[in-house]
């Protein structure tokens, strides 16, 4: 049974006539291919539409499908500018039986697509890739079956580009390249902690335009030790006289 919403939607005192090109143009387009799960008899609202004020009521706040369809009311006047809505806005009970059936993968891959649109990355932002167990997801004090993710974070933007799910923080170097081969990281610096320092990561990295920012530790002692060395003679000096060293780092890395 849904919960009651807590919120309360101040619904708007008129349309907005706003042009179809500056009103989530990207939803629309990123999320055209998603599959619909649903038989044709029972397509009483159009995917797009349910997608489209999904997002929209989860970027405002909302946290379940009564938010979802109470925010999708009070902004009914607005979606109607650019949304087909044939019979109105979806129930909260069919927010949340479309989302169920759709295919987690092909919705990824366009969550992406429309995320890589609206967020495109300066030159030089930082996109920090790290993994995390996600807060409350665990069971026990070890926290068994706590779900894994490795996310990139776009600093400036202030926007999860992407994740992608992990079985274990072990298996954070099998997760890394794979979320990075998703991404648009072009003019970007990419920064991965010291799970992350290996030769084919920061090959990968320069091959997709990006540069990067490895954290070493003691897992690389040799790279570890080198660095360590190198850094009161390039405190000391000029930094581009240790080129040469950075060069020779660069390809022992991992």
């Amino acid at each position: 049974m849904s919960r009651p919403s807590r919120r309360m939607w101040r619904p708007l005192t008129e349309p907005t006539p706003v042009p179809i090109e500056f009103v989530l143009p990207p939803v629309l387009t990123a999320f055209a291919g998603l599959p619909d799960p649903r038989v044709d008899r029972t397509k009483r609202h159009a995917l797009l539409d349910i997608v489209a004020i999904t997002l929209s009521a989860v970027l405002a706040g909302a946290e379940g499908w009564v938010d979802i369809a109470e925010f999708g009311h009070a902004r009914e006047s607005w979606f109607r500018t650019f949304l087909r809505l044939p019979h109105g806005i979806p129930s909260h009970d069919t927010f949340g039986r479309v989302f169920a059936r759709l295919d987690p993968v092909a919705f990824e891959r366009c969550f992406q697509a429309w995320v890589g649109e609206v967020a495109r990355l300066s030159q030089g932002e930082v996109v920090a890739l790290d993994g995390k167990a996600v807060r409350g997801s665990g069971t026990g004090p070890a926290r068994e079956g706590a779900l894994h993710l490795v996310s990139a974070w776009a600093c400036e933007a202030g926007l999860t580009l992407g994740q992608v799910r992990t079985p274990a923080k072990g298996n954070e170097i099998t997760a890394i390249p794979e979320l990075l081969a998703l991404l648009d990281v072009r003019g970007a610096v990419v920064t991965v902690d010291a799970i992350g320092c290996q030769t084919a990561l920061a090959t990968q990295i320069r091959a997709q335009g990006a540069d990067y920012l490895l954290a070493v530790k003691g897992n690389q002692p040799w790279l570890h030790e080198r660095i360590v060395a190198a850094l009161p003679d390039a405190e000391e000096h000029d930094w581009q006289r240790n080129r040469n060293l950075s060069t020779s780092l660069r390809h022992r890395v991992g």
